[in-house]
Formats: structure tokens, sequence, C-alpha cells
């Protein structure tokens, strides 16, 4: 007997079992062997033996005959070094190339069976050992044969190629069932010279879809490999791969994952490979989803490369279509898909119709809303959300009405319209899928559908989830699949959703899909994803799905998202008789029945016409007036008169930024009637040597005049995109009378007029341009703003709240004026800084279905108690009051003895928290009729506002009066428990730098309340900006004072406004000590550094400081000015003598290029010429003396950047004697030698002494006070750094002197870029 062994060698086998259940498959395991010869050959009898050995131990049991059919040695040469292959390597290059595993026990687990020949079980074994995570294409043994595409793929692909010869992206607006997947890859492999290409999703899930395509695309070439994170190769042996030369690749992505990354605002340190790739073609799967918001467009613009091609492939790129031109638009519609079906019998008869198993939609609307009036509102659509809503036990309030209506549709009835009242209709729709609400009332539907006696013979899956995590797609897709089964025909199933599986899933037996969610304002976008499921080919038991069934209970929405889709599917926006036609052959394909009563009537084009007009209001308002809907024709016959008005507006408010997002600034109405653009579109579709000079002419004068319109509407909409707030807050009594273009100017105040309009806007310059406005839809725009908020008033005061802000949602700020605070924003500053209840999730990214409670300790129950009197110091939109009445209403809600159960008893407590406890003070009277609609809608109820006409002249010149007058609003005897709000920036006027009031808002609410928080430029908090030092000081020092957020982009608080310095919510509480800010970063790590360099004994505070200059040192002499004129008329306001930035171009015979061209003593200057450093030559006579001239210096520019940390200094450079510089630059120093200055500039480099000057600079500015925190060095010999060395090293030498700690280092080296 042995007691001992030797190491064994490896081997791997392959064998299968002759039976049925084994017959498409092949089990690979391993085994050891004793002989010591690892250079035997495959299939050898000694590895035989061993493996036989192995598998008897276990299937001699069980009396299981087998076949070996394969044996290798397992060892290989690597890097030099023997290794042993084993066989999960195997399993998993298996796996990852799309070879499927087949289970037989799923309890003990025996899966090493696989669904592939011994061929490609052997290339895997030599994959694993050749380091590839994956077989090639042509190794997988399947039998493939070519794609046949179908013409209109074809097209597409054709299309692709050409447009990708001459530009760079095109979008596919094709609809679900296209084959996208399968088209977007053969354009890969007919182009043949893309070497990386990027696949790119919102969803993961389709990984396996896109892999499976792949696999059918290249079967019969190894040009392409494909990878991603769970199919395929790795990124990183894919990468390898290329760049050895050995394989172009397509690699997957999801955008979850890549939008996590550091490089686009993410927190995690992740894909920076992926992001560095460059990318020859990106492939954006579902490209409507996920990548138009901005950390989707940060993803975007760090991987397209300047040369990357884009293709982004959807269904319902309704918001995608206006960033492309005609031509980089391919479209395949229902409408298109319908037709080619109908005609194929009659074009290609007796050939197989490709599209023949494409099922036709009808779809069925019921007018819930006439059956159950109580539960429709003002808002047109039924409240789908008040009808399922839940109380605290989780069963429906309405609980009896619910149960109504499922019996309504069961109700047995041979002739009844209701898609289960008799058997015949409950065969057909056997398999259904339910959109409903929410979570909530998914859970107490399923419970009741379960105890109905009808609905309680199918199988109800509730795939809305738990409300916790999110439940996979495709863990949901496996309980669907799971209840219907292996025939459909034996099961019943009812599929309830509130979002998943509407897209990219396919459950083929749905026949129908019941759309009991939503709003009339449900984008079409997912509307349309959601119905589609349902249109999934099927053959069940040898019968075909012909038609598919859409039944929505709320018809108005259902019209409206039709109507558009209709329109948008062609991308159609002329206003003729192709409206008509288009809207009737959707009709002809996909039959709209409406259902009232017993009465059935199938709707016809011109109902559709009616709402089509309703969607182009729809879309105005959406847009919030930034809309080319908004307009007449009056704009396609502009005159030279009228393009000269234009112009004058457009020197008083400037050209806005584009259009938003809105069809038809792509086609005729433009500028151009139907005929010129049919006109024109004929002459751009002939090449341009085919064209006669006249044609050319005329071309060219098309295009101008459709130049004319787009510029036309760019400058009205500085105009339009103000109008939504104030009819929003206007006092109307009669709408029809009021509301229209003509008497806009009469609806709004004179003061209110000059703060909300453009300056220089008046009323009659605004009469001028009104003849531009399409009256109806104006009028029928501002009914429907002011229809949406009345319909607020009838909700509970949440859903109110939700309403409200999602009208203030669709309003525009204006890009330089005074911006409206988000409601994301009233919330985030609320909750931080007091608590309550907030409507947002931890984050503030999303809304809620229910407030959360924030507790601030003492502060949130001090000023949320029942009896706070609460002050709003500047409202614009009233949404902080709103904030505040809510969490009153909350507190005395709880004080109430009985709980109050109808609206009206909620109303009334909700009246007397807004007349009781809520101050508010208004710039306007305008904006006082705004926050009273946003407070009490339109009932009558008290507020306590006021609107003085000179606020800022009260805060800013009589300060005590202002104090009185606030006292007088509240009471004499009242004491403001807070103050809160967003407070006027700075004054206004005509000059550029116009001086700061925030901080007198701050002072004013100091002295009216003990709890104050605002909303206010970031600035003064390093010490920067026009706002008073002493001030700044004196914040900076208040131990009762504390920034709770801080956003250095301000954008991520405003986004449409960029607030240099960044914006700050400060909190002053007079009861409490937080101890001085003193020096203020959001960076701790600055803050423990700031406190090291101050505590050197070597630091003087500001003696670096010292040596940098002011900023325009270089200065005309008297002479110069006095006898050259023109330098008087060039130099602007308040530049005195300056050499500014722009003198070279101004001055051009003043500064020379050439010193020979000047008479006498010749001095050199620095500036910038088109964006470029340039160096000119001016007469000493003309310049003042100036103490740096004959030093050596630094030349840095006097302004970079945004002001955030780690910025790099736009190259910093030696300026030797007698060269000066304009006021672009700042000089640094007046040293003696050139040694001195290499060595400043060195320092001045180094990411220590930038991360210093980051400490003040909060703006693009550099002036000399902010260099203040930068510590002073010896720059000759004999210092303690050495200056030798490089600036690498010479920042570990800073670092060692300062005694910076590692992680203090690692911040620094993290956060500063290197120059």
């Amino acid at each position: 007997m042995e007691y001992f062994s030797n190491l064994k060698a490896k081997l791997i086998y392959v064998f299968r079992i002759p039976d049925a259940a084994h017959s498409d498959c092949l089990k690979i395991g391993e085994a050891t062997f004793e002989d010591g010869n690892i250079t035997l050959p495959p299939n050898s009898s000694a590895l035989n033996k061993a493996a036989k050995a192995r598998i008897d131990q276990y299937t001699k049991t069980a009396g299981i005959t087998y076949e070996l059919l394969h044996t290798e040695i397992a060892i290989f040469v690597r890097d030099g070094k023997l290794a042993a292959v084993n066989d999960k390597e195997v399993h998993d290059v298996l796996l990852r190339s799309g070879i499927k595993r087949k289970v037989f026990d799923k309890v003990k687990g025996a899966n090493e069976w696989f669904c592939c020949d011994l061929e490609t079980a052997k290339r895997a074994i030599s994959a694993v050992k050749e380091g590839r995570k994956a077989l090639k294409g042509s190794e997988v043994s399947v039998s493939q044969s070519p794609i046949v595409f179908r013409p209109e793929q074809r097209e597409a692909i054709d299309k692709t190629l050409k447009q990708f010869k001459k530009g760079n992206q095109m979008l596919w607006n094709a609809k679900m069932r296209f084959g996208k997947t399968l088209s977007a890859l053969q354009v890969v492999k007919e182009r043949g010279d893309f070497r990386r290409v990027l696949i790119l999703t919102h969803r993961p899930v389709v990984d396996a879809g896109w892999f499976e395509d792949f696999q059918k695309i290249f079967y019969d070439s190894d040009e392409y490999a494909y990878g991603s994170k769970t199919n395929g190769d790795t990124f990183v042996n894919l990468e390898r791969r290329a760049r050895r030369g050995e394989c172009r690749y397509i690699y997957f992505a999801s955008m979850q994952d890549l939008r996590g990354s550091e490089l686009v605002g993410g927190n995690f340190n992740k894909n920076n490979n992926i992001f560095s790739t460059s990318w020859d073609l990106i492939i954006v799967d579902e490209a409507h989803e996920g990548t138009q918001t901005e950390l989707g467009k940060a993803v975007m613009a760090e991987l397209a490369k300047e040369k990357t091609k884009v293709l982004r492939l959807s269904g319902t790129p309704f918001n995608l279509l206006d960033d492309f031109k005609e031509e980089e638009i391919y479209t395949w519609d229902y409408v298109m898909e319908q037709r080619a079906k109908a005609e194929w019998d009659i074009t290609h008869p007796g050939d197989h119709n490709p599209y023949a198993g494409l099922p036709r939609l009808n779809i069925y609307t019921y007018d819930l809303g006439r059956l159950m009036n109580e539960f429709a509102n003002e808002d047109i659509a039924f409240n789908f959300r008040e009808f399922f809503r839940t109380n605290d036990a989780g069963e429906f309030v309405h609980k009896k009405h619910v149960e109504n209506f499922l019996n309504l549709l069961t109700k047995t009835d041979e002739e009844s319209m209701y898609p289960f009242a008799n058997k015949r209709y409950r065969d057909i729709f056997r398999h259904t899928l339910w959109m409903v609400p929410g979570v909530k009332s998914a859970k107490a539907l399923s419970s009741m559908l379960r105890n109905h006696p009808v609905f309680g013979m199918f199988e109800i899956v509730n795939v809305a989830g738990d409300g916790d995590e999110e439940e996979a797609n495709e863990e949901a897709l496996r309980k669907v699949e799971k209840a219907i089964g292996p025939d459909p025909d034996q099961t019943r199933t009812i599929t309830l959703s509130c979002g998943r599986l509407t897209t990219g899933v396919s459950v083929k037996p749905w026949t129908g899909v019941f759309m009991l969610s939503g709003s009339f304002n449900t984008a079409a976008s997912a509307y349309m994803q959601t119905i589609f499921r349902v249109q999934t080919p099927a053959t069940i038991n040898g019968r075909v799905k012909e038609d598919c069934y859409v039944f929505d209970f709320a018809p108005d929405r259902t019209l409206k998202v039709l109507a558009e889709t209709a329109k948008i599917s062609t991308k159609a926006g002329k206003q003729s008789g192709s409206d008509r036609q288009q809207l009737g052959e959707f009709l002809n394909f996909c039959p709209i029945i409406s259902i009232e009563g017993s009465q059935m009537k199938q709707l016809n084009t011109e109902h559709m016409l009616q709402q089509l007009k309703r969607v182009y209001v729809e879309r105005v308002v959406q847009h919030g007036f930034e809309d080319g809907y908004l307009y007449n024709d009056e704009l396609m016959r502009l005159s030279d008169v009228d393009i000269k008005e234009f112009d004058e507006l457009k020197g008083i408010i400037g050209q806005t930024k584009a259009m938003g997002k809105t069809n038809e600034i792509t086609v005729n109405d433009q500028g151009l009637t139907n005929e010129e653009y049919e006109e024109k579109e004929k002459l751009e579709k002939k090449k341009k040597r085919e064209l006669t000079e006249e044609e050319k002419a005329r071309l060219e004068e098309l295009k101008k005049k459709k130049k004319v319109k787009e510029d036309a509407i760019s400058i009205l909409r500085g105009i339009s995109i103000r109008m939504p707030l104030m009819i929003y807050g206007a006092k109307v009594e009669n709408e029809d009378e009021e509301l229209t273009i003509d008497n806009f100017t009469q609806l709004v105040d004179p003061q209110s007029w000059e703060e909300f309009m453009p300056k220089g806007v008046t009323k009659q310059r605004f009469n001028a341009f009104k003849k531009y406005y399409d009256p109806d839809i104006f009028t029928a725009s501002a009914k429907r703003i002011r229809q949406m908020a009345r319909a607020a008033d009838r909700l509970s005061i949440e859903e109110r709240i939700e309403r409200i802000a999602a009208i203030f949602a669709t309003f525009r700020n204006p890009d330089k004026e005074t911006v409206l605070t988000p409601w994301r924003v009233v919330n985030m500053h609320m909750s931080d800084c007091l608590g309550g209840y907030t409507f947002f999730n931890d984050d503030f990214s999303d809304t809620i279905e229910e407030p959360r409670f924030v507790d601030r300790g003492d502060v949130t129950a001090e000023v949320f108690a029942p009896d706070s009197p609460l002050l709003e110091i500047n409202s614009k939109s009233g949404l902080y009051p709103l904030y505040l009445a809510y969490n009153i209403y909350r507190a005395r809600l709880r004080n109430e003895m009985f709980s109050p159960e109808s609206l009206e008893e909620h109303q009334t407590i909700w009246d007397k928290a807004v007349a009781e406890n809520i101050f508010v003070i208004c710039k306007t009277p305008m904006a006082k009729s705004i926050t009273h609609r946003t407070l009490l809608g339109f009932r009558k109820g008290e507020t306590n506002m006021w609107a003085p006409e000179d606020l800022i002249n009260k805060i800013k010149n009589q300060p005590d009066l202002f104090i009185k007058k606030v006292h007088d609003l509240v009471g004499k005897n009242v004491k403001i428990k807070a103050i809160v709000g967003n407070p006027p920036y700075q004054e206004e006027g005509e000059s550029t730098r116009k001086a700061p009031i925030y901080h007198l808002f701050y002072d004013a609410a100091f002295r009216l309340a003990p709890i104050v928080t605002l909303i206010t430029p970031g600035r003064f908090l390093f010490k920067v900006g026009q706002t008073p030092s002493d001030w700044m000081n004196k914040m900076l020092n208040d131990p009762h004072f504390k920034v709770v957020d801080y956003f250095q982009k301000s954008n991520e608080v405003f986004p449409t406004v960029d607030i240099k310095g960044g914006v700050a919510i400060g909190l002053r509480v007079s009861t409490k000590d937080f101890g001085p800010i003193g020096f203020f970063s959001e960076f701790p790590q600055l803050v423990s550094i700031m406190h090291k360099v101050k505590s050197h004994k070597d630091f003087v505070h500001s003696a670096f400081a010292q040596i940098v200059s002011s900023q325009g040192i270089y200065r005309f002499s008297d002479y110069a000015i006095n006898n050259i004129p023109r330098i008087a008329e060039v130099q602007g306001k308040g530049t005195a003598a300056k050499i500014t930035s722009n003198a070279f171009e101004n001055l051009p015979e003043i500064f020379v290029d050439s010193e020979q061209k000047i008479d006498g003593k010749a001095v050199q200057i620095m500036g910038r010429v088109k964006g470029g450093r340039e160096i000119r030559w001016i007469n000493s006579k003309y310049l003042q003396p100036c103490e740096y001239l004959d030093f050596y210096n630094i030349f840095v520019p006097e302004a970079n950047g945004t002001g955030a940390i780690g910025e790099v200094l736009s190259t910093p450079v030696i300026g030797v004697p007698v060269i000066g510089h304009t006021d672009t630059f700042l000089s640094i120093g007046k040293f003696a030698n050139a040694q001195e200055a290499s060595a400043c500039l060195k320092y001045v480099k180094s990411k220590f002494a930038r991360c210093m000057l980051g400490t003040l600079k909060a703006t693009q500015h550099n002036p000399k006070d902010t260099w203040a925190n930068v510590p002073m060095q010896d720059f000759t010999v004999g210092s303690d750094i050495d200056w030798s060395k490089s600036v690498e090293e010479i920042d570990r030498q800073l670092y060692a002197k300062y005694n910076l700690s590692d992680e203090e280092i690692a911040f620094i080296e993290s956060m500063i870029k290197p120059m």
C-alpha cells in the first residue's frame, strides 16, 4: 500500500451518452493520471484509461453506458511557464461563445453538459490554452446560412453606408420588429474598415440578443470578434488582439455602467480604457433612452472622437429627430410595414410574404371618464392614479368602483364589446399585459383579480416588483414565460406591470394590452413602445396571430398620442393635404374603435385632424412656448422691412440659443411655402454638376429664405418663453375674450412687464411682433396651461403639488435673466437645511410616490410647528411657500382631533396653514399673482403677500423701512420663525458690472428671524467678486452661519445659467454655534492642507501675491493719447489708458509686426490675436514707465477656466527684460536673473502652488488677491527647494516641506491636472 504520492498531471476529456435525452450535448470534464509524461498525444491509451476511470466513478453505479470521444493533456506552455487548463475555463469559453448549457440535475447541479459538437469542444480547449475568452464565430459548428434581408432592411443598410462616406451620424427611425440589430451588424460587415465598434445601450439585458445576432452575421468570418462583460471575449483581450492586428472587434457596453465613471461625473474610477479608445463606430441601441440626459450626453461626448461614426437605433425617436438632417434619417414605421404587407402579394404573386407574420393593430377606446365621472378631471384624461389609489393596508380606496370596472369587463353578454364578456373573447385574450399606475396598485389589483369569479381562472403574474429593488427585465420575463408554459392554449395569464417588459422583450402569446395608467401627457414614445409589445409575430399550435389589440380607457390620451405618432412617423411638417392623407393611411392599417355605452364607432380622418390640432397645442405647452407651432405663416413672407425690424429686436435681446426639440423646424415651415419646399427638395436631389446656373442661384435663394425664418424664430424665442408663467398667474375674468395674443399686454401690469420681459421689449414693441403668432394656437395653449392648473384643484393635496410642479417643469428659464428655482432644488434646499417632508428621493434625482420625512432635529421641530410663521423673501413662482405650506399642513394634520376624510376637509386645513403661517414678499404684482395661483389655485382663500413698487430700493436704501413693512405684513407682535428663498443676485441696469445685492437680503433676514436659509452666488466664500469685503469677512467669521450645500458648477442647480464662483446654500441659526467657517472649501482635505501651510513658520499671508502685478500695468503715455486721437476712440468705458486685449487689432498703426518699423526705441508687447499669442512692437515713447519692464517676469493669463480647482494655467511663460504685455496677462516677479524666473515658473506650474491658488480662485479670473494663500518661496540657488529638479520632483519637495499626509498628497495628485 502507498501512503504518499507525487503531484499528478491533469487531462481534459469529452464524452457523450448515446440516448435520446443526451443526443444534442456533450460533457467536458477533467481527471488526473499517474504517468508523468506530459507530452502524450491526444487520445493515447494512458489518457483514455485515466479518463474512463474518472467517468466510471459516477456512471457505473447508475448503469449508464457512454462513449469517450476525446482526451488530451491539460498542461501547456504560457509565457515560458507550464500551466494547466481546468474544465471550468473550458465551460466559460463555451458559455461566452453562446453555447447553451444543458442542466439535467437542478438539485445537485450536473452542469458540465453543453449543446455542441466535438469539434467545437476541442476548439474551446485550444482557446483556453491560447488565452482567449471566447471562440471566433467560424469556430462554432452550427448550421448557418446568409441572412436574407427584406427590402427595407437592405435600403437602411445601403443608405447608411452611403451617408457614412460624407457624414458621421445616422438615425434609424425603425419600428419594433424591424431587425435593427442584424441590419446594423451587416453595416459593420459590409463597410469592413471599422476596426473598433462599440454597441451602447440603456438596457444591459439585450447583450445576449446582440451576441446571438453577431453569430448569425459573422458565422462565416473570423474578421470580427465580439465581447462584453458576459459574452464573447473581454475588452482587454479584444484590444490586445486588435493592436496585434489579429482581429477587429465589436464590444457591448451599457450606459448605466459607463455613466458611473468619474470621467463623466460619476462616482467610480472605472471604464477609462473604454473612454480612451478611438472608436470607429458607435451603435446606440434604443437611442431615445438614457442618452438625452446630461449624464448620457457626457458619456457620448467622451466616447465619440472627431472621426467616430454614430448610428442611433430607435423605434420611437421622437426626442431625437430634430438633431438630424433629413438625409441622416432612415424611417420605417408601422404604416410602411403594413402597406408592404398588403402590397407584397400584388407585386410578388406566389412568393412567400416576409411581412405575413406581423399582426395588425386594433385599438379600442372606452370612455371610463363618462362611466365614472368622479375620476375624470379637467386635465382631460381619466385619473388612473386616483382610481387605483391604495390605503395603508394595501387595499383600494375606491374598492367598489374597481370591482365594478372588473365586472364591466367580464359581464356575460354575447353582443358585448368588452374583451372578457364571453367564452370566445376569453379564449382570444388568454394572455394579456395590463399596465397599471404603480407597485401598490399592482399588488392590490393582483389580489382582487385572483378572487374574481372570471379573472380567478387566470394566473396573475405581477412583475411590478416590491418597490425596493428593480426586478430585472429578464427575471420578470422568466416569470411570465413560466406561467404561460409550453402550450399557451392550455393556460390563461394576466401580466401586471407598471413599466417592466415594455421595451426590448417579446412575449408571443400576448394578444392584448390594457392601458390602465398614464395621463393625457403620456409621452408618445413610451405609449408606442408599450402597445407594440403585443405585435410580436406568433404561430401557436399551427394558428397565426393576424390581429392584436390595444384597450385604452382614456380616449383623448389615445387619440392625442396616435395623432402625434402618425404625424411624426414620416417626419411630416408640411401644412397641406398630406396631413389628411397620412392620417387616413394610418387609420386604414390601425383602426381605432370608440366604444361609448353600447355604441361602437370607427374614428375617421376628420376626428384625428382635430386631435392633431390638440397635439400642436400640447407640444407648445410642454415645450414652454419654445416651439415652432406657436407661429403663423407670416414668418414665411418676411419683407426687407420685416427683416430689419427683426435685426433691431435681435440687437435688444440677442439671438437666443437654438430652438428646443420641435418637429417642424426641419421641414418647410422654416420660411418656404409647400411649393417652394418641394422645389428645394428636387434641386437638392440633383448632383451639383447637373444644376444650371439659374438652378444654383434659386437653390441658394431658397436656403437663405429657410435660414431667415430659423433666425426669426430664434429671436422671438426670447419673448415667447416668458409668456407661460405670466399666463399661469394672470387674473382673468373671461378666458375666451382675454386670453388672446392681441390682449396679452393687458394681462400684465407695467412693473411686472418690465421685470419679466427682456430689457427694451416694451409693450409697444411687442405689439409690433404679435402678428407672427398663430392666434388660435396661442389662445388654446394659454387656456391649456390654466386648464392644467385648474384641474389640480380637484386633486389630493399631494397630487396637486405634484401637478403644479409638473406645470412649472414646462416653463423655460430666460437665458441670462432671473431664474426660477426648480422644484427639485427647492426640495433639496429646504430638506437639507430645515428638513420636513420632501417629494424627492435621497439624491433628488427623481420624485417619489409619497413624500418622505427628513429630520433635522430641533430646527425641523421649531420651523414646522403648527403655529410657526414662515417667510419667503423673494417669491417668483411660489414653490418655496408651497414646500413650507405643505409641511405646516402636515403638522396641523397631526394635531387634528379627527382625521379628515374628504378633499374639502383637507383643503380647509391647507387654507388655514396658508392664511396663518405663510408670508411672502414678491418683487412684482405678477409674481404675487403667480404665488397665489401656486398656493391656492383658482380657489378663493386668504394669503399674506407684499409686493412693493421698489423692493430693491427699499432693501438697499431704506432697510429700516423694509423691516417695518415686513412687521406690518406678519403682525407687529408676531415673530417670524424662519426665512427662506432665492433673492435677487445683482442690481439691474446698463452697466456690464452690476453691483451685487443678495447680501442685503441676508442682512435683512438676519434682523427678522432666528433661522435663515437662502440660495445665493457662492463667490463670497472665497472673498472674490464685488460683494463688500467687510460683509464677506463677517459671514466667514459668523459662528452661527454655515454652508450646507455648495455647487461649483451652477448648472447642477440652475441648468441654463452659468454663475461664476458657484452656488451656495447657507443656513444661519442664531441659537446654534457651528464655529466660524474661516477658510471655505467643499473639500475637507483642502481645509487641512490650508491649515498646515498657514501654520508653517515661513508663511506670510499675501507675500507671494505681492510679487503678482495688478491687471493693466502697461498703459499708453499721455504723449500717445494726445498725439494719436484714435486711441481715445477705440478705448472702452473704464479702460482709460490700459493696453487692452484687443489693442493689436484695434490699433495696428501703433502695434507693428517688425522692430524695423519703429522709429526710435522699440518695446515688445505680448498679446492675443484670433485666439493665438502674438508679439508686436511699440515705440517706447507711447508707453508709461512700468517697474516690471526691466526685469525677468512670469507672464500668466489674467483669466482662464471657470474657477474649478485643479485647472491648468494657460501656458505661463518667462518674460525677459523689455517685454511687456496687454491686460490679457499678469506679471509675476521682477526677478533679477533668468535662474530665479525659471524657478518661479516651475513653482507656478507645480500642482502644490496651483492647489493653493485654487483656494481663492472661484471664478475665471486670477487677480493678485487670489494668490494670497500661495506661500512665498526662496527662488535663489540657496533655497530649501532644489529648483533644478523636474516639476514633479519639486512637488514632492513641497509636500515634504509642509508635512502633508498621504491622503492630502493623494488629493492634490488626483484633483490638480498636470501641466
